[in-house]
Order: C-alpha cells, then structure tokens, then sequence
C-alpha cells in the first residue's frame, strides 16, 4: 500500500506537473494579423484582422520609438488602443514625434489569457500624414519603404527672426532648429521638434499677386498682379537684408521705394536703390484699397548679381585684307561698368557663310576681350556673325545678338588684270593721240605756208603784168613761165634805159627795191637775175 501510495504520488506528480505548465503557457487565442495605418485628416488610425472564433476577446498595443539622434525605447502601451473591442483603433494623441520611427504591435486577450504579439509594424507619421495629402483620400502604408517615398525634408538658413513662405494648406509641418557659426564653423545642437499645422488659405482679393522681379542689364523692375476690381493704390516697399539677420524687430525698418509710392501701375522701377552688389534686399507691396484697407504681398529676395540676367552685346563687323574684325559693345552699353567689372564677361561667337547651301557648317570661337577676328575667309562671299555673352562664375548666359552680315572682297588677281589692262589701253591711246596731233599739227603747217605765206614778193612787181604772186611754189603754166621771160628781158633793159638817163635816179631805184648793192653798170643785171633766183628759192 505504501509503496502504491508512493507510487501513484510520484505518478501524480508527474502528470500534475505538466499539466500545471499547459494550464499556464498555452491559450488559444490568435496574434492580430495584417496590421495596416490609415490616415485621414492627419488623424491616425490602426487597424488589424483576428481570424479567431473567441467571443470577449478585446486588443492592445505597445509601440516604442527609434529617434534620428535617440536609440530604440522600451516598449509602452500606445494611448487610445489599450482593450479595444473593435479591430481597429485612433492613436492621435500619443504621435508627438513625427520623424521618429515607430514599432507597433498588438496582441488579443481575454480575461488572464494572452495571444502572442503580433509582427511589428514600422512607421514614420509624418510621411505617412504626407501621404493623404498627395492621395486625397485614405491611404494604406504597410511598409516603412514605402513611407519613405513620401517623406521630403527641406533645410533652410534663416535669420533669428523669419518667415516661411509656400506652405500648403491644412497640413501638418514639423521643425527643428539649429544654432551656427559659419566664421568658426561651429554648429550647434538642433531642437526638439516642433509641428504646427496650416490653416485653410484665405484670398484676399486686395493683396498683390504673383510678385516677382525682372532685371536685365542691372536695370531691376517689379511686376505684380491686381485681382482686385475697385480702384486701389500700390506702395512698394523695400529692406536691407543685413536687418533681418539683427535680433532687433526689423517689422519697423521697412522703406518706401522712390517713386513708386501711391502709385496705380502695377509696376515699378526700383533701380534708384540698388546701391552695391555685394548685399540683398527684400521687396514687397502694399496695396490700399478706397476703403482704406491695406494689404501686405509675399516677399521676394533679390540678390543683384545672381537676380540680374545678361542682356545681349552689341556687334559691328569690319573686312581688312582676309580678316574678319569683330568688334563687341558689352550688355548695357558703355556706361554699365558693373557689367564688365563684376561679371567677367566672355564672349561665344557664332559665324557662317550665308549662301543658298544650307549644309554650310557654323563654326564657334569663344573671346574674353572685346575685338575678335576670324581668318581664311572666301573672297567675294557673305559672312554672318552672332555674339553671345556669358558669365562662367554666375552661370549666366544672354541671348544672341542680331545678326550682321558683311562680304569679302573679291580676289586681287582680277582687279589687277583689269587695271593692267586699263593702264596699257590708255598708254596706246595717249601714243596714237600725240602722233595724229603731230601729223595734223605738221599737215596746218604746209596748208598754211602753202596758201596763206608769211614772205611777199617785192612791191615793183608785186602787180606786173597784172599777174598776182602769191606764192613762189604754185605751180605755173608753160604760158606764163614765157611770159616771165619777156618780163624778165623788159626788167633788164627798162633798168638799163634808166641808167642811162639818169644814174642818180637809178641808184635810188634800187635802193628802194632792194635789188642793187652797189652803182657797177655792168653788175646791174646779174645782180637783178640773182635777186630774183633768191626769191624763187
């Protein structure tokens, strides 16, 4: 008896034990399956399924967090889903961390029984909060992959005290801070974060819209749009950068713009202001309506050198031999020194044979300096020429100029040949001119001695006879030589007859005609027959 009586308790014991052990670690209640996160209006909701048949079975979750600078928390029961009876529950108010990691997981239970804890599911509630607003609706995010898609972080550099613009409505924006030291490259700690959510956007149909700048060659001016239909009046407004990096309330700082101020346009000139290039300002516009009633625009931050853009040079061409001389004005004419000085223009030059050949190939130089030639040019052809210029440090580029046109001169050979040729025809046209002016010249000569003589014959027988001797080369006829004979025989005894009578008289006589030298009677004849030979030669 003893001995079944210990042995039925070491038999008890053995089995009671066990089953002690089942009664405690087993259960039949599911782990929650499919554990997703909805969102709806930056309200956060967990939802799971429960395969099991139990009846008064209610859930609850733990969640703990993975921060950027923080590691991995304990476990915690997550508020608001703490012995729900529904298989889905809203955990709102326990997000304070939005770019945190968060581990969920949830478990049934009923009465002192207990399910296995489900899978852990991994979010990051701002990018799933992101989500429903590009989605418009509920949005399922089971994976932390998938979250990360949405998630965009944005930094800024701003002042002690600033604004950020471009918000989007109705939405929840987180944000931290740090402190820096650029000079001694010192940065700080950041902040805890901080989110805040967007209000709905209200339009002001007083307020200026679409502010924006245009600059070109250093001449700035701002532009906006009026939606407003009454009559208003616009005040620009303008502050230096450097205020706002002050801890000191630059609100009262702000200043008018000269001559932009209570105007109607809905643009202004603000170039007057611009003083350096080496600071920034901020422009905005106030708009004021009849009743009174002003509005305040956006903000835009002009930086002169990077808002400014490069107009395009000017260009005049010049030919010299077989050169092609390009000579470049910089953007904004002579007087713009900040252009030049600032800038560190260069200059891309574009140039191409302008002929019916549309295959003709555009060659490319680029210049620092302002004059530019281009070689190996084609006589007689059309070249065209635009200029572009640009900044490599501000990345800055203007449009072409216009484009100019010049032709080369045609090839020396030709218009050599040709004066060549011009040369010779008028040395042989000057030769045969002087020779036809001689001949005529000599033909006068003869014409004129021939016919009109400069030597008469003597006056005593200038008329003899009747006949006329008007020049001793006409040619006579035989009659007339006899008659010169007979006239010859008179002369001679009609002188001799006077000699005779009176010698005084005859020596006159002669002296007269000029046909006797001397008063030898003998001679008298020979002399007048001399005389005569003399004249016919």
């Amino acid at each position: 008896h003893v001995y079944l009586s210990c042995y039925v308790q070491i038999i008890y014991s053995s089995i009671y034990i066990p089953l002690c052990y089942f009664l405690v670690g087993q259960t039949n209640l599911k782990s929650p399956e499919d554990i997703q996160v909805y969102v709806v209006n930056s309200n956060f909701t967990l939802r799971w399924n429960y395969t099991g048949n139990d009846t008064n079975v209610t859930f609850s979750a733990e969640c703990r967090f993975e921060g950027y600078e923080t590691d991995k928390t304990e476990w915690k029961e997550l508020s608001g889903c703490q012995k729900v009876t529904r298989t889905e529950c809203d955990f709102s108010s326990a997000i304070t961390e939005y770019y945190d990691t968060h581990h969920v997981r949830i478990r049934a239970e009923r009465r002192e029984e207990v399910s296995p804890w489900s899978s852990i599911f991994e979010m990051i509630p701002y990018c799933i909060g992101m989500s429903s607003i590009y989605s418009h609706q509920e949005e399922q995010l089971s994976s932390y992959a998938l979250c990360n898609c949405f998630l965009q972080f944005r930094s800024l550099s701003i002042f002690p005290t600033d604004i950020i613009d471009d918000l989007a409505p109705v939405t929840t924006y987180c944000l931290k801070v740090q402190a820096t030291i650029p000079l001694d490259l010192k940065e700080g700690l950041f902040s805890p974060i901080h989110c805040v959510k967007t209000t709905h956007k209200v339009n002001d149909l007083v307020c200026a819209t679409n502010v924006s700048v245009f600059a070109l060659n250093m001449k700035f001016h701002l532009h906006w749009n009026n939606q407003y239909k009454q009559h208003v009046t616009y005040n620009v407004q303008y502050l230096m950068g450097y205020l706002k990096k002050l801890h000191d309330d630059y609100s009262v700082k702000w200043l008018s713009v000269p001559r932009c101020e209570n105007i109607t346009d809905t643009q202004c000139n603000f170039s007057s202001i611009i003083i350096g290039t080496s600071g920034f300002y901020y422009l905005r516009v106030q708009t004021v309506n009849e009743y009174n009633k002003s509005c305040l625009s956006d903000e835009v931050k002009v930086d002169p050198l990077i808002t400014n853009e490069i107009g395009p040079p000017d260009v005049k061409l010049d030919i010299s031999d077989v050169l092609l001389h390009i000579q470049i004005s910089p953007p904004g004419g002579s007087e713009s020194e900040v252009m030049r000085d600032h800038y560190d223009l260069s200059y891309r030059i574009l140039y191409w044979k302008n002929s019916s050949n549309n295959e003709e190939e555009i060659k490319m130089k680029e210049i620092k300096q302002t004059i530019g030639t281009v070689s190996d040019l084609t006589p007689s052809t059309l070249y065209c020429v635009k200029v572009q210029a640009f900044s490599e440090f501000y990345n800055k580029s203007s449009h072409y100029s216009k484009e100019e046109c010049i032709k080369t001169p045609g090839d020396k050979i030709l218009p050599l040949i040709i004066l060549a040729t011009f040369v010779t025809a008028l040395i042989a046209v000057c030769l045969v001119a002087t020779i036809l002016v001689f001949a005529l010249y000599q033909a006068y000569n003869k014409i004129k001695y021939v016919f009109f003589p400069s030597c008469q014959p003597p006056l005593n027988i200038e008329h003899f006879g009747g006949q006329l001797f008007s020049s001793p080369y006409l040619s006579t006829t035989e009659e007339v030589i006899e008659n010169c004979s007979i006239i010859e025989t008179i002369i001679i005894e009609e002188v001799n007859q006077i000699d005779f009578k009176d010698d005084k008289h005859s020596k006159q006589s002669s002296r007269d005609s000029g046909n006797y030298s001397n008063d030898d009677d003998t001679s008298g004849s020979k002399v007048s027959e001399e005389m005569v030979e003399k004249e016919i030669v």
